[in-house]
């Protein structure tokens, strides 16, 4: 299966790498490894792994991101084939390129955009694309949906669509907040479902990307957040499928989702 056009990382930017750690590894079932950052001699980088299998990765938020008022977040890296050539898309479509396009030692080329609702995310381009490969989005620890609170969910289709190539899966009506539309990787294969995307509340001053991480039993997940200092701000409740899902805040302020059972 080709990785172009489907999220191929995830990463943490936090205030507080240790105790994010605490948190996500109690929570999700992870282990962590504190490695060097590539290029960056002095500064860390923790992967998040279920045993062996790297899932994610965390690092210290970038002072210049903290003194911009920027929260602690996950981004979602997507694949290209062409970094830069995407990065001028999303410009073209009326979007912003936040972090230019910039190499990471043997590790690949990427750069953070932002979509026209304020939705950020990343172009990525591997070093080693035979490795990385998208997540199986069934197995535990791994990244089990991916979710889009937009500016507007058809303009954020069109654009999305525009770069990527993502297609319409099923559409379902959410009453008084719009249709949720799922979507999918442009290869069309059978695991090629990606996530959904719907109108954001108003609320939320800008677009967002959520992230649902895969876990047991749901309601254990739920007291597991709260015992370590996090936030539960919707569920758990039942989704499509016979699952169930939590939206949290974690102790030091990044959206995240939960996926299980009962």
């Amino acid at each position: 299966m080709s990785s172009t056009g489907h999220f191929v990382w995830y990463e943490l930017t936090t205030t507080d790498p240790k105790a994010a750690q605490d948190f996500y590894t109690k929570v999700v079932g992870w282990n962590a490894n504190e490695t060097d950052m590539p290029g960056a001699p002095g500064m860390k980088y923790t992967m998040f792994q279920m045993g062996e299998r790297p899932v994610c990765g965390m690092m210290q938020q970038p002072a210049e991101a903290k003194a911009m008022g920027a929260p602690p977040a996950w981004t979602g890296y997507i694949s290209v084939e062409d970094v830069d050539a995407s990065a001028k898309k999303v410009a073209d479509a009326s979007g912003k390129i936040l972090v230019p396009a910039m190499d990471i030692p043997d590790v690949g080329r990427f750069s953070i955009v932002q979509d026209p609702g304020g939705g950020v995310f990343a172009l990525f381009k591997s070093s080693h694309p035979e490795m990385d490969q998208p997540q199986d989005m069934r197995q535990p620890g791994n990244i089990g949906w991916h979710e889009l609170y937009a500016g507007s969910a058809e303009r954020a289709f069109g654009f999305y669509s525009g770069i990527f190539g993502w297609t319409k899966r099923e559409a379902m009506d959410m009453g008084p907040m719009g249709v949720y539309q799922t979507f999918a990787a442009a290869d069309e294969a059978p695991d090629a479902m990606l996530g959904g995307m719907m109108n954001k509340p108003e609320q939320m001053p800008v677009a967002a990307w959520g992230y649902y991480f895969n876990v047991g039993n749901i309601d254990q997940a739920a007291e597991r957040v709260k015992s370590g200092g996090g936030q539960i701000m919707a569920g758990p409740m039942d989704v499509p499928g016979g699952g169930f899902m939590i939206q949290g805040i974690d102790p030091q302020g990044a959206r995240f989702a939960l996926l299980g059972s009962r």
